[in-house]
């Protein structure tokens, strides 16, 4: 298997800050000359179709993006998406495949995580997204799948980034 192709995934709780982070990550890399790509996984799956299809057209919208990066010469993915268990991190494998993927998960204590979606999420479903801060992090911290973990509390965006390049060896 290659490992010419490259993969960050930022995983966390809602609120733990991924798209945050992976934006900045994004910045570092274009102000350090990385040719790479950023894409949150949330956004490619935002449609009401039949139970589970939209996670599924996720997987197959990020497999389709994917072959038109590495198409225009792209090697490095960061990627925003809480990795619950084995069966999602064999999706990515599935739509980046030859990949040496590595997760970060982004610590953040449950109160801060919530205020951030309170005040992210005003919709009808608040309460519901709130509600599901403590029960993903339980789900990631039951399957401990991530490489590495960064707090993300209060820290800058800009440091929690470059410490997750540096420890994925981006940097």
């Amino acid at each position: 298997m290659s490992q010419h192709n490259k993969v960050i995934i930022v995983s966390g709780t809602m609120g733990s800050g991924k798209t945050t982070v992976l934006a900045e990550a994004a910045d570092l890399l274009s102000q350090a000359g990385v040719v790479h790509a950023a894409i949150d996984l949330d956004a490619l799956g935002i449609a009401h179709l039949a139970d589970g299809i939209s996670n599924e057209l996720a997987f197959r919208n990020l497999a389709s993006l994917w072959s038109n990066y590495r198409a225009a010469g792209v090697t490095r993915l960061l990627l925003a998406e809480a990795i619950e268990n084995r069966a999602d991190l064999d999706r990515i494998r599935e739509a980046v495949p030859d990949a040496q993927i590595v997760i970060c998960r982004l610590a953040v204590e449950t109160a801060i995580a919530e205020e951030r979606v309170r005040t992210r999420e005003p919709g009808m479903f608040q309460e519901k997204f709130v509600a599901r801060v403590g029960e993903l992090e339980k789900i990631l911290d039951d399957s401990q799948i991530e490489d590495f973990s960064i707090h993300n509390d209060n820290t800058s965006v800009t440091k929690v980034a470059h410490e997750m390049l540096t420890r994925a060896g981006w940097l």
